[in-house]
């Protein structure tokens, strides 16, 4: 299993300077959201430039404020910038963002189908011959690259399916031990073996923290991650893991009870942990790049 760490800075130098520290640490890959701040593929565009090893992701980039051909030619200027090391994640997002805030009509598995059957044989290098009931994509693009792999951030059994069928796996957020195994795994793998694809890749992140005071440290995540214990995919997750909130979920204490826990995620067959610090950071980061 590959070990992962999560960025999200609000200047792209800084966030620079944290992935250039995540190589040297040796971690994997790199992860970067895209929320209300700095875009994350044209920092990660940046940081390919300026380190040579790390692999670089996006968890996730919103599929609805940008058409597929845009996301496409963005995510394959990104891929040719880093040298072939960047991987696109994308998600529906939610209601109260895409209703609420955007004003854009929030679906389901029809966008994401039909996002996906024009976005996947962009980002290949191939022609998109598409029209939808939503989204029509009849178009080449001219951006020389690698073909850029695509994960979907899925959580619901039909999310999950599709995201097995069509593409290259999963990133999860929040989401339990015992809900990926029984969950989130089996059914993405169901859908690739359905299709004939190669096992997917499992991406899981979650709030960790070294520390002597676990307590205290669940005080934090129960505070600082507590908006994700509202929004209704991530509590349907939440309540499959029996779990109040994310400081639940949360892997914390010290380093032999952190080491534990994440070999556990190893064994259920998750593909790549990604740790996501939140307390003691450097302690956090210090520990967890030994378990590279």
């Amino acid at each position: 299993m590959k070990i992962g760490v999560f960025v999200q800075e609000g200047r792209i130098d800084k966030a620079v300077e944290r992935i250039r520290d995540a190589e040297e640490r040796g971690f994997a890959r790199a992860w970067m959201p895209q929320i209300f701040a700095i875009d994350a593929m044209t920092t990660l565009a940046i940081a390919g430039r300026e380190v040579s090893r790390i692999e670089l992701g996006t968890a996730v980039v919103p599929t609805y404020p940008r058409h597929p051909t845009s996301m496409a030619i963005q995510a394959r200027t990104v891929q040719q910038a880093s040298g072939g090391r960047f991987t696109l994640g994308v998600g529906l997002s939610h209601k109260v963002v895409i209703e609420g805030m955007l004003g854009m009509k929030w679906g389901e598995v029809r966008h994401l189908r039909e996002y996906l059957s024009i976005l996947l044989p962009l980002v290949r290098g191939e022609v998109a011959e598409f029209e939808g009931e939503t989204l029509t994509g009849k178009i080449a693009l001219d951006v020389p690259s690698d073909p850029v792999p695509v994960l979907v951030a899925a959580l619901g059994p039909k999310l999950l399916d599709l995201a097995g069928r069509l593409t290259e796996g999963t990133t999860t957020w929040v989401t339990g031990l015992e809900t990926l195994r029984n969950h989130v795994i089996p059914s993405i793998q169901a859908g690739a073996t359905a299709a004939g694809r190669p096992q997917p890749q499992v991406v899981a992140a979650l709030p960790v923290a070294v520390t002597d005071d676990p307590d205290a440290a669940r005080a934090v995540a129960a505070k600082a991650f507590a908006v994700y214990g509202h929004l209704p995919s991530y509590r349907a997750m939440l309540d499959r893991e029996n779990a109040g909130g994310p400081a639940d979920v949360a892997i914390v204490g010290n380093e032999a009870t952190v080491k534990d826990r994440i070999e556990q995620f190893a064994e259920i067959g998750v593909t790549e942990f990604v740790v996501v610090p939140f307390v003691e950071q450097e302690r956090t980061l210090d520990f967890a790049a030994t378990l590279i």
